[in-house]
């Protein structure tokens, strides 16, 4: 029993992150700020979304987030400000622009020029010569050693 009770309290400790007191009276702006927290790492926890985490800086970008909603801004302008502060680090999900585009394209590529190595390798293989390049002395040295 006490088992089932500290693995109910693990899996539920994230969700109590977000305080009631951090919550917006407005259940539109609400849902507004938990879809873009859930886009936003923590800084310091590094693998958990701000809502996740119970680090003071997570606290900060969750009031932030709120804050910058509050005031009129789009989810847009909310998520460029808290990069602009904090790095494009924060975001889950990185933007496929400037330096990061290389890693978008990285991977693809590197697997396109596997498959075209493994094409050709598996090309040459086929066409290798086989032994009717031998020299006539070859041949007869290996009808020699095959009698053996």
């Amino acid at each position: 029993m006490r088992a089932l009770i500290l693995a109910l309290m693990l899996i539920a400790a994230p969700a109590l992150a977000v305080q009631p007191s951090e919550m917006l009276a407005d259940p539109a702006l609400e849902a507004r700020a938990r879809a873009i927290s859930e886009n936003l790492r923590c800084p310091v926890c590094q693998g958990e979304t701000i809502d996740d985490s119970n680090a003071p800086i997570s606290r900060d970008l969750r009031l932030a987030v709120r804050e910058r909603l509050v005031a009129g801004d789009s989810d847009t302008q909310v998520v460029d400000y808290v990069v602009a502060r904090y790095g494009e680090f924060v975001l889950f999900k990185p933007r496929a622009s400037g330096s990061s585009l290389i890693l978008w394209l990285a991977g693809p590529a590197m697997l396109l020029a596997g498959a075209g190595i493994a094409f050709a390798a598996l090309r040459r293989r086929a066409v290798a010569p086989e032994a009717a390049a031998l020299s006539d002395e070859d041949k007869a040295r290996l009808a020699d050693l095959l009698q053996k």
